[in-house]
């Protein structure tokens, strides 16, 4: 299965041309516009086999999958979290689609929203074929001594459910230590980062491939570079 992350930086349906040659199974775009509300018919075409949320028609977090996937978003309480979407595909493969967001809350913005969201729902994905992935805007680089929910703490936590990162197992590379950036800060190539992810159930991790877009091409739609996946077992 092919799968496409990718924060679109805001009005994706100006930005389908760039998607279209992909062929994905599975985009997960983040900063998209409701495809219920859109009035845009190229966009709400495209967007026919979808889910999607966001406090902000604007710009949510949206699942797109060719009309032949079975999309399902699966019963959870939504919470105050900001933001996922939890769904199977094809009945089955688990996926949790994020964004993670400041969510107005003082204490745990981004990263701590993944780590209380894992603590809410973490019973019920034990076990399960499993994905995580998306923008979590978080990093080692930015752990702080003091705080039990740090990016390292997430990190653990998914590896005690045995599901772990497919960039850092395919590069071999250490979380902080990320050579490619996923990021480019006001599209600056000096402030780069690397802030998305795919985290994998562990027998998906050999078999399965990811790479990600270079700012060369992709730049000049959005500050963030997608990720292309293929899970593979």
């Amino acid at each position: 299965m092919k799968i496409v992350s990718w924060n679109c930086n805001g009005a994706l349906r100006k930005k389908l041309h760039a998607l279209r040659g992909l062929d994905a199974d599975v985009y997960i775009v983040q900063e998209c516009e409701d495809p219920s509300k859109t009035t845009d018919s190229e966009y709400a075409e495209w967007a026919s086999n979808s889910l999607w949320t966001g406090n902000n028609k604007n710009k949510g977090l949206g699942v797109f999958a060719k009309p032949s996937i079975a999309l399902k978003q699966l019963d959870l309480n939504p919470g105050t979290f900001q933001s996922f979407i939890p769904c199977t595909l094809n009945d089955h493969l688990t996926l949790v689609a994020v964004w993670t967001k400041e969510a107005n809350s003082p204490t745990f913005a981004y990263i701590g929203q993944m780590w209380k969201y894992l603590q809410e729902h973490k019973a019920v994905f034990q076990g399960l074929d499993m994905a995580f992935i998306g923008d979590f805007n978080s990093n080692v680089c930015w752990d702080k001594w003091d705080r039990w929910w740090n990016h390292s703490d997430v990190v653990r936590e998914l590896g005690e459910m045995g599901i772990f990162s497919l960039y850092h197992h395919a590069h071999d590379e250490r979380q902080g230590s990320e050579s490619e950036p996923t990021f480019y800060m006001h599209r600056n190539r000096e402030k780069s980062y690397h802030v998305d992810y795919a985290f994998v159930s562990q027998h998906w991790l050999d078999a399965s491939k990811i790479t990600l877009g270079k700012p060369d091409h992709w730049m000049e739609h959005s500050d963030h570079m997608p990720l292309f996946i293929e899970l593979n077992r």
